[in-house]
């Protein structure tokens, strides 16, 4: 190989080398300002957590009015029963509701997979409509529906706090689910579910040895980010909500009017430990199963 040869490949692997000095200066302007703007962004969005977090460990009276280091907060959550109790609901509620939803999220992902047709469009656009309904509409049309259900109608079982928790709780994340589930199928050929037909397999075996397994990933994923957007769920949960049955972020918006407290600093971060935790198992079974969120995305918008 010739010298000039070499120099030819060298600067043909090195594109920079044949811009001009002043656009080579301008890209690294460019690319710094970008780095600078990030970091800004970040530090915007995530430096409340973070003093949220630094002040959890103060061990004073006041959330505001820093005294000393110390982990009595974190012991609120054993000593205060009020405390206790709006963790243990949102927890409790935070569960069944998510069961609930992975369940009917499933059926309807695997139905708007399997069975295509014009319905599809339709049942897509509801569910569409349900996840981007503002929460505060959501709220302000389940509290009417469950008194009329539970007093007018004497139905007395949605006169019961933790029901209609786990009810509004849901309803979102029913939609999620269910596109979840269906952007995994779009990907999933059905010539297994077709071979176990032709075997004379009856549909439910079919369903739970064949397409149970496919779905798996996306039921888990879906049942994780459920579980964490109940926690999250403020609006939906204040209005709904009885006496007894007070989640932990309607405790923490009550708690406002009468001055932030270390402990209510310690709790949350308790709760967002717990949902970093839920939201990194999310990530790690969408990797392994192979789905991304440009899938998700699409089978919302109805691709």
């Amino acid at each position: 190989m010739t010298a000039t040869s070499t120099a030819t490949k060298q600067s043909a692997a090195t594109p920079e080398a044949h811009l001009p000095a002043t656009h080579t200066a301008q890209r690294s302007i460019t690319d710094r300002a970008l780095s600078v703007v990030s970091f800004a962004v970040l530090a915007f969005l995530f430096a409340p957590i973070v003093v949220i977090v630094a002040y959890s460990f103060n061990d004073g009276r006041l959330l505001v009015a820093w005294e000393k280091f110390g982990m009595r907060p974190f012991l609120a959550i054993i000593d205060k029963p009020e405390i206790q109790n709006a963790v243990l609901v949102s927890i409790r509620t935070g569960a069944v509701a998510a069961l609930l939803a992975t369940f009917l999220g499933t059926l309807a992902g695997i139905a708007m997979a399997r069975k295509p047709g014009r319905w599809v469009f339709w049942f897509g656009g509801l569910l569409l409509l349900v996840s981007v309904t503002p929460e505060i509409v959501d709220a302000v049309s389940l509290l009417p529906w469950f008194v009329s259900l539970g007093q007018d109608m004497h139905m007395t079982i949605f006169n019961s706090g933790f029901v209609r928790l786990v009810i509004g709780h849901s309803l979102f994340s029913t939609a999620v689910v269910a596109f979840i589930v269906r952007a995994r199928l779009a990907g999933v050929d059905a010539s297994l579910e077709d071979a176990s037909a032709d075997l004379y397999a009856r549909p439910l075996t079919t369903f739970r040895r064949i397409t149970l397994p496919l779905v798996s990933p996306a039921v888990i994923a879906g049942l994780l980010l459920s579980f964490t957007l109940s926690l999250d769920n403020t609006i939906i949960a204040a209005f709904v909500q009885v006496s007894g049955t007070t989640p932990w972020p309607v405790y923490v918006l009550s708690a406002v009017r009468s001055g932030l407290r270390p402990e209510i600093a310690a709790v949350s971060t308790i709760m967002l430990i717990l949902t970093l935790l839920a939201l990194g198992a999310v990530a790690v079974v969408l990797r392994r199963s192979g789905d991304s969120a440009s899938q998700i995305a699409r089978t919302m918008a109805g691709g």
